[in-house]
């Protein structure tokens, strides 16, 4: 009988990690990341969920004659804003998966 109570009390453990995960994952879903490229020049912005909210140009950099550099910038602040989501992913939710070798 024994080893019931060490189950029993593993799976609580699992139950409450698990409560904590899914609190940490909509914490993290909720948060917004900005990315910049071009000093500034533009930004997008997106939540944990990497749903992109906003997008904001200055107009500076809105030039019918180079589209290719306006394209090339939200290209290099859309992936800045990812890798800032990633980031903040790994550091938050690793600390439940340390160990586990499972992805999050």
């Amino acid at each position: 009988m024994r080893g019931m109570g060490n189950m029993q009390g593993m799976m609580k453990k699992m139950q409450k990690m698990q409560k904590e995960m899914m609190e940490a994952q909509n914490a993290l879903n909720e948060q917004e990341f900005e990315g910049v490229a071009g000093g500034g020049m533009v930004t997008v912005k997106m939540n944990g969920e990497r749903k992109v909210l906003d997008v904001v140009l200055d107009e500076s950099v809105v030039d019918p004659e180079d589209i290719e550099m306006l394209q090339d910038l939200i290209i290099i602040a859309t992936n800045d804003a990812l890798k800032k989501v990633e980031d903040t992913t790994a550091s938050t939710m690793g600390k439940f998966t340390q160990g586990m070798n499972l992805p999050f």
